[in-house]
């Protein structure tokens, strides 16, 4: 079981003004596939508080998604704090998301959200809606597992046909590996 965090980028949710809804979703959905959320916070729509809890989420958990903050309005700021406290861009993975996104609705080219690495983490955007929030998240969940076990120095199992995830696991622990902190 991996760890995960959800960060929930509103001023309108952090003021009160609007419940968020889109957070709890995120954090229900990932719970429901068995990861363990250590933690939901929402954070104004301003970069330095983005950076911050990214950095911070980061050093906690395996995987940290986010929801909101991708569109085009100008405080939508979530893609260019995570491009900065990125190590390393996971470009499959938004792609991945905008292309599923694409035959539902054609404004899902207007997404601007991203992914990449920093440290042991994976950081995730997704849409503010839930809506959308759901769909992109479902259909990427599948594949983050596996690229977690990678990042986590796991059995890169990549090839159909050959070892069960099972299999590959076992083995990893055979040789002394450990999966990361956070699987039991």
């Amino acid at each position: 079981m991996y760890t995960a965090a959800v960060l929930t980028v509103s001023d309108r949710s952090f003021r009160g003004e609007r419940p968020d809804e889109a957070g709890p979703l995120v954090a229900s959905l990932l719970e429901a596939a068995g990861y363990r959320v250590l933690e939901t916070a929402v954070v104004p729509d301003e970069r330095p508080d983005i950076e911050a809890a990214l950095i911070r989420l980061a050093g906690e958990a395996a995987l940290v998604v986010t929801t909101g903050g991708t569109g085009f309005s100008p405080r939508d700021v979530t893609p260019e704090a995570t491009l900065v406290v990125c190590e390393r861009l996971t470009p499959g993975i938004p792609e991945a998301m905008r292309a599923a996104s694409m035959a539902i609705t054609p404004r899902a080219m207007l997404s601007r959200a991203t992914a990449g690495i920093r440290g042991g983490s994976l950081i995730v955007n997704l849409p503010g809606s839930p809506k959308a929030a759901r769909e992109n998240l479902e259909a990427v969940l599948p594949a983050l597992e596996h690229g977690l076990r990678m990042l986590l120095g796991g059995p890169a199992n990549c090839f159909r046909g050959t070892a069960s995830d099972e299999e590959a696991e076992a083995s990893f622990e055979v040789w002394g590996g450990s999966p990361g902190p956070d699987i039991p």
